[in-house]
């Protein structure tokens, strides 16, 4: 990898740590490696409705804090005893795609040298005898690529199960049960214990001496204060975090083997008036675009696959085709 400034962050705030994220694939040319916690967050993806995947009732009683992040895929529950890590990087003009594993690699390899036997799995999941540790994601702004993941090291699994609705399409059986038996904590399976603070410590020494670097990089003062415009401007804020949805004529979802894509469209007179996809997969565009070209199509098979015959579905939707999409639809 490119030389990296490394940047380890204090707070515990999601929405201070997002809005960093967001400044430093914006605003800046730095490539990053960079470690932070958020504590009781629930996390929403980029496309998700946030509605639809939290357990409002157990958020409201707990104070749990609601966020939305710049990448796609799934919501996700942050403790303090879950690490957070992001790699943003510059990449060549042409050389955009999703690529998780040429990130997860050195953290695989740090789990390894702690005696952690972690492997990459399926899309974008890191593993430890098949139970998942690590859920990542990854968006693209301009010729700059963000790439970032969970690292579950000593999370309450309960509060996990309870501060999340489950997709019944992903988990058939009681809610609790299925997720505590999809993931497992770092902490378990050390050779010897360590703090979730050892593990920060040690994960960004690895990193760093992988490149030959031995000095953190904070951010500055002025930085610091363009981050929190950023929280107060977007990231503390209801439309950012829960949005709104359109009054509803259709609500459809599918599973593709780019994950879950669901619509929610108002259709009047045999017309798409107003449409918007929700989901958790990934992709280089906004859907929102995709959804606006989309709007006074009649909704009928034959015109969506007209509209939709020049467009690179998989700029939107990675792994999705016109065909789920169509069928989606119609």
């Amino acid at each position: 990898m490119d030389k990296l400034r490394y940047i380890t962050l204090d707070s515990t705030s999601p929405y201070h740590n997002l809005a960093t994220e967001e400044y430093l694939l914006q605003q800046t040319a730095d490539n990053v490696f960079m470690l932070w916690q958020n504590d009781n967050t629930i996390v929403i993806g980029r496309h998700q409705n946030t509605a639809a995947e939290i357990n409002q009732e157990y958020v409201d009683s707990h104070h749990v804090n609601i966020v939305r992040r710049l990448t796609g895929g799934g919501a996700v529950f942050h403790d303090i005893g879950n690490l957070n890590f992001t790699f943003i990087q510059n990449v060549e003009t042409g050389k955009k795609e999703i690529d998780f594993l040429r990130y997860l690699q050195p953290i695989v390899d740090a789990l390894q040298s702690l005696g952690v036997p972690a492997e990459f799995s399926g899309r974008n999941d890191l593993v430890i005898n098949g139970q998942k540790i690590s859920g990542n994601a990854m968006t693209f702004f301009g010729n700059r690529v963000l790439e970032h993941g969970t690292l579950l090291f000593s999370s309450q699994m309960s509060d996990l199960a309870n501060a999340l609705k489950v997709d019944p399409d992903k988990f058939i059986d009681k809610a609790v049960k299925s997720v505590r038996s999809r993931v497992t904590n770092i902490s378990e399976h050390l050779p010897h214990p360590m703090t979730v603070l050892e593990f920060k410590d040690y994960l960004m020494d690895f990193i760093m001496r992988q490149n030959q670097i031995s000095e953190l990089q904070n951010l500055t003062d002025e930085e610091e204060a363009i981050v929190g415009k950023l929280v107060t401007e977007k990231y503390q804020t209801w439309e950012w975090n829960y949005g709104k949805s359109p009054e509803y004529s259709m609500n459809k979802k599918v599973r593709t083997k780019g994950g879950s894509v669901q619509v929610i469209a108002d259709i009047r007179e045999g017309h798409i008036r107003d449409l918007q996809f929700f989901g958790d997969f990934f992709g280089e565009k906004d859907p929102q675009e995709l959804a606006d070209q989309l709007i006074g199509i009649r909704l009928d098979r034959q015109f969506v696959s007209e509209a939709l015959t020049n467009i690179n579905i998989n700029d939107y939707f990675h792994n999705v085709t016109h065909d789920d999409i169509i069928n989606l639809l119609c």
